[in-house]
């Protein structure tokens, strides 16, 4: 379920029924209380008149959600959206639980529904942490890291990364607990973008000999790369399907009691 299309329509109706109150309804009202406090009812009886004077219940609760409504919608569809992390695509730097933060207009400012672009701020840069629409299936949001921007040549062999000929460079850290058996921890630099990864050298893993990314679109990939369903299966990211740029960890919740320890940006 499209749930800024369900606030679009919710903003819709209860903005149209308070606008017709105000042009339409209330005028009517006051008329008829004014008539009958002048003492001129006309034949208006004391139930009609107290009708008159109260509010209907659609008319009181759209003028009481309407600007609540419409102030989520903007903050929502043009500044800041909230997401839950539902796998481990980007351990890692984001993991299982984490709630993260969505720059909304860093890429642009895009109508709500039907995320059309109606003004240009900036595009994805290489290493960015993006959300969009799969292209495979747009009402799911995806989260992976752009590593190709349109016109790059890339290339994953051997669990190493090419972006137009060259090695992304990366070293090795020394391997945790928390980490699968065999898999490694890595610093890689992706632009201006310095960030950890997770390679397991037992998982062959798939093969990108080398694509070009074509103009208006995205190549992107998860930070665990072994174990993340992204560019080098299903393709390209059209730039439509764009959402926004996640920048902060502002909540991790598990199933237990939310915690507030791991707020940090995103690298």
């Amino acid at each position: 379920m499209d749930f800024s299309l369900l606030l679009v329509i919710a903003v819709a109706i209860t903005g149209a029924i308070w606008l017709l109150d105000l042009i339409w309804w209330r005028p009517k009202r006051r008329r008829v209380t004014e008539a009958a406090e002048a003492g001129t009812t006309e034949g208006v009886d004391l139930p009609a008149r107290q009708r008159a004077v109260k509010d209907p219940w659609p008319v009181d609760y759209a003028r009481s959600f309407f600007p609540v409504l419409l102030v989520v919608l903007v903050l929502r569809s043009f500044l800041v959206e909230p997401f839950q992390i539902p796998s481990g695509s980007m351990r890692p730097t984001l993991e299982v639980g984490d709630f993260i933060l969505v720059n909304k207009f860093a890429y642009g400012l895009r109508l709500p529904a039907v995320n059309t672009k109606f003004v240009d701020i900036d595009e994805p840069e290489r290493g960015d942490v993006m959300v969009f629409r799969f292209p495979q299936d747009p009402s799911v949001n995806f989260i992976k890291r752009v590593v190709g921007l349109p016109g790059d040549r890339i290339r994953y062999v051997d669990k190493q990364l090419y972006v137009n000929g060259e090695p992304v460079p990366k070293s090795l850290i020394e391997a945790g607990p928390e980490k699968a058996p065999g898999e490694l921890e890595l610093a890689e630099q992706l632009g201006q973008h310095e960030h950890r990864i997770y390679n397991n050298p037992r998982d062959p893993g798939p093969l990108v000999h080398e694509v070009v990314v074509p103009e208006g679109k995205y190549f992107a990939m998860g930070d665990n790369r072994d174990h993340s369903n992204d560019s080098r299966y299903w393709g390209f990211i059209p730039e439509e399907n764009i959402v926004g740029k996640a920048f902060a960890v502002w909540m991790h919740w598990d199933g237990g009691l939310p915690s507030f320890s791991s707020v940090r940006l995103i690298p």
